[in-house]
């Protein structure tokens, strides 16, 4: 508990603003422990946790890498299940592959690559928007403190918890497979904050940009691969061909240009992305 005060207080000066305010028990869910200080691994795969008599049975999600580092351990619950997660030192030999590509990101189409291949946006969250709000008015009718708000409640977190774990799940795939064929990887530098106070707030949210871009760029990390961020003004208004300006309405899907050029809109703005790169 010290610990995270100190951390708190030390990110609010670091910052210069954003007063650390305390939180109440209820949203309260995780505690940080360093490794050997409070929580440890047993020889038999155990958990020992300070305060907790005897080991605590563990189900893996995977084994730790051989002469790993274990930093620090998050005691968190979620939904009801507790779950330890690790912060570990480690060397991985992660391999990149050759070749660059400039990739746009829409909503209509989550990726579209200079290479011509158009990955479309799964949109989970739209895909379940009307049982969420069938949860949330069923939680806001019920009389706050009784225990059937409370099941509401777990019922409407545990929804959220799945959207976020199959976006998550996508946009890890995703981003594995970009790092294991290309070795240079060009994305736009987009306003995210600008773009998510929109009219298209609920679909740049669900899209989570910034979460791929993350995702590609510390994959890219541990591989050697190159991540580019690269100004977007006038990538998707600009001809890959001649390089001429060809304006467009949002709803304009498709390229067409007066040198000949037809080409997706998506794709033509990739295109240029990689140029913008890559030369």
């Amino acid at each position: 508990m010290l610990r995270r005060l100190q951390q708190a207080y030390a990110a609010f000066f670091k910052r210069g603003y954003g007063f650390p305010r305390f939180r109440a028990a209820a949203r309260y869910h995780a505690a940080t422990f360093r490794f050997g200080d409070g929580l440890s691994l047993r020889k038999d795969g155990r958990l020992g946790i300070v305060g907790v008599p005897g080991g605590i049975k563990a189900v893996w999600h995977r084994k730790l890498p051989k002469d790993a580092t274990i930093a620090t351990a998050i005691v968190t619950r979620q939904q009801g299940k507790w779950y330890v997660v690790f912060s570990v030192e480690a060397a991985f030999a992660d391999a990149c592959g050759t070749g660059t590509v400039g990739i746009d990101l829409g909503l209509n189409s989550l990726v579209a690559t200079s290479d011509g291949e158009i990955i479309p946006a799964p949109r989970y969250a739209r895909r379940a928007h009307t049982a969420q709000r069938r949860r949330q008015r069923a939680l806001a009718r019920c009389q706050r403190g009784s225990r059937r708000r409370l099941k509401a409640k777990a019922r409407l977190a545990a929804a959220s918890a799945k959207i976020a774990r199959q976006r998550r799940d996508h946009l890890h795939k995703l981003s594995r497979s970009l790092v294991s064929r290309y070795q240079g990887i060009a994305f736009e530098d987009l306003n995210l904050t600008g773009l998510k106070k929109g009219m298209l707030a609920r679909s740049v949210h669900d899209a989570a940009w910034s979460t791929l871009v993350q995702f590609v760029r510390f994959k890219a990390a541990s591989a050697g691969a190159e991540v580019v961020l690269v100004d977007p003004r006038g990538t998707s208004q600009t001809c890959p061909s001649c390089g001429a300006i060809k304006p467009k309405a949002l709803k304009e899907r498709q390229h067409r240009c007066t040198c000949g050029c037809v080409l997706d809109r998506d794709v033509a703005a990739a295109k240029i992305v990689h140029r913008r790169a890559f030369g």
